[in-house]
């Protein structure tokens, strides 16, 4: 027990609610996602779902998507943003961090694109809160030993 009373979060909680943390600044019109990226207990990268560096915001411009009738889980092409996995690796990239061997914490599970990407950056482990509707991507990371774990809300 902390000093003020609360219970003190393990650590996969503590990086999870960081995660919820990091999607609250999405600009997605239609899910608001979060990623921290951790490796022996310390933040690598976080990211979360948004239109490209310097592009205007679907909350500015209007969901592609939307517009499209697209179901979720489905036409990932017609998005101007990138998802919160994508965005994590690539800051890390940007700023020279290795991830192989990290784990992730999202908010969500991840996509099919996004699960290909975890799996060739090497990701060992995902925690995600909410399921997403894409079976391809539980097939892909099982397929690849890659240990996902839900961690509803509590």
């Amino acid at each position: 027990m902390c000093a003020d009373g609360n219970v003190r979060p393990s650590w996969d909680e503590y990086f999870m609610s960081i995660a919820r943390q990091v999607a609250t600044r999405s600009t997605c019109l239609r899910r608001s996602v979060g990623c921290t990226m951790v490796w022996d207990k310390r933040i690598l990268a976080t990211g979360y779902n948004g239109a490209p560096a310097g592009l205007p915001h679907c909350e500015e411009v209007g969901c592609l998507r939307e517009g499209a009738g697209a179901e979720s889980g489905t036409m990932h092409e017609l998005c101007r943003g990138l998802h919160a996995e994508q965005n994590a690796i690539i800051q890390a990239a940007l700023y020279g961090v290795a991830v192989k061997g990290a784990y992730i914490y999202c908010t969500h599970h991840p996509c099919v694109l996004c699960s290909k990407m975890l799996i060739n950056a090497g990701i060992a482990r995902i925690f995600y809160a909410e399921g997403y509707p894409d079976h391809l991507a539980q097939e892909l990371l099982a397929d690849a030993g890659v240990h996902t774990e839900q961690m509803p809300d509590a």
